[in-house]
């Protein structure tokens, strides 16, 4: 298997980036956070021709449609 370029350079993490990951490990997500998240990974993966699907229209289907 072919080496990968990104793995092939430095590998020492951005301290900035450590410290942001830090201050934000012990915030909880809200049900309803969690949920708009959802919603926005939906309406981003919709077809970008589908004229008919907007943020709304995935949050109504959200609340009406279930898995069984």
């Amino acid at each position: 298997m072919a080496d990968r370029k990104q793995f092939s350079g430095d590998m020492t993490p951005d301290p900035k980036l450590l410290e942001l990951l830090e201050s934000v490990a012990e915030i909880t997500v809200t049900e309803e956070e969690l949920r708009e998240q959802r919603i926005s990974f939906a309406f981003g993966n919709a077809p970008a021709n589908a004229d008919k699907i907007t943020k709304d229209s995935v949050r109504h289907a959200s609340r009406h449609i279930r898995l069984r």
